[in-house]
């Protein structure tokens, strides 16, 4: 297999993304199923109040028929990428799960956090008994030719691992556009990666969600015509996550996925430093929040983390 078969998937993923993207925004529309904005978000994002929400669902679709197809076409490992579209399709459906009951049952908190927890978790243990029994991967490359063998205590970093980029990758789906350019480098930096080591059934994986990525940001550019919600951006985490231990490559996401880890680092900053000294360090968390309420402009945001994003992919890169 060669680099230029990923071309076709990732048209076609791109495709069936604009394709279904019309339909979702015209029956939320027709259903009157919109976005709510938070009480504690910025008081300028209550324009977007009932803005279609759920796009998540064009991408998941075009991603699991673009990659598992494509994989049966090239004759690739389809129980690596099976099992890639398995964590990425179980952490799209508590997402679509959690958007359901805000959106449709009109809950807007969702499903409690203890419950999204457990669902993640679950997902996460049976993506470890995968990667086990299919490749048995206890080890973790470091830059260097440093390695750290885990052992037993590698599935407990999996579980850590799937969960926490999947609710960093979710913090970070706050602005128009901010998770899906950020997102479309990261996976074309893992499908880069995947094809250096000739995991071409990574590559496939990877490829159809930028494909699918791209198609979605079309409708999602400021200003948006539809959102992502928990169905795209958990599953987009989780699918970094698995892509990075399934390539052996975990410790790169760290760079790759540098503003999912600051978006994160900022929200749990915040919440110590109003617990423990009743003072905030930011101007509101997560912190494309903060650079908002600084003045700044939602493209602004996204040009410069999207920037952030591609210096460091290229920095992970090198070190490889």
């Amino acid at each position: 297999m060669e680099s230029v078969s990923l071309i076709l998937p990732l048209i076609i993923s791109s495709v069936i993304a604009v394709v279904l993207m019309p339909a979702v925004i015209n029956y939320f529309k027709k259903k009157q199923l919109g976005q709510t904005t938070r009480e504690e978000g910025p008081s300028w994002h209550e324009a977007k109040s009932g803005t279609p929400t759920m796009g998540g669902v064009s991408i998941l679709i075009s991603v699991v028929a673009t990659s598992l197809v494509f994989s049966l076409i090239y004759d690739v490992n389809l129980g690596l990428n099976a099992l890639l579209v398995f964590i990425f399709l179980v952490f799209a459906v508590i997402g679509f799960v959690d958007d359901y009951i805000k959106v449709v049952m009109k809950r807007n908190l969702g499903l409690t956090s203890l419950q999204k927890l457990l669902a993640q978790i679950a997902g996460a243990i049976l993506f470890y008994l995968g990667v086990n029994s299919l490749i048995s991967v206890n080890v973790i490359q470091l830059p260097f030719g440093i390695s750290i063998d885990l052992g037993l205590i590698y599935g407990l970093f999996v579980l850590f691992w799937l969960v926490g980029f999947s609710n960093a990758t979710n913090l970070t789906d706050g602005i128009d556009g901010l998770l899906a350019t950020t997102g479309t480098i990261a996976y074309i930096t893992y499908t880069l990666i995947a094809v250096w080591q000739n995991q071409w059934e990574v590559a496939l994986f990877t490829v159809s969600i930028v494909g699918a990525l791209i198609g979605f940001f079309l409708f999602n550019k400021k200003p948006a015509k539809i959102f992502m919600g928990d169905v795209g951006s958990l599953a987009l985490g989780a699918g970094l996550a698995g892509t990075s231990i399934i390539l052996n490559q975990e410790w790169t996401l760290l760079l790759i996925g540098l503003i999912f880890v600051i978006e994160t680092a900022s929200v749990m900053l915040q919440v110590t430093s109003f617990k423990t000294r009743g003072k905030r360090i930011f101007k509101m968390s997560p912190i494309h929040h903060h650079f908002e309420m600084s003045g700044w402009g939602e493209w602004k945001i996204v040009i410069i983390f999207s920037a952030i994003t591609l210096i460091m992919s290229v920095v992970a890169l090198i070190m490889i």
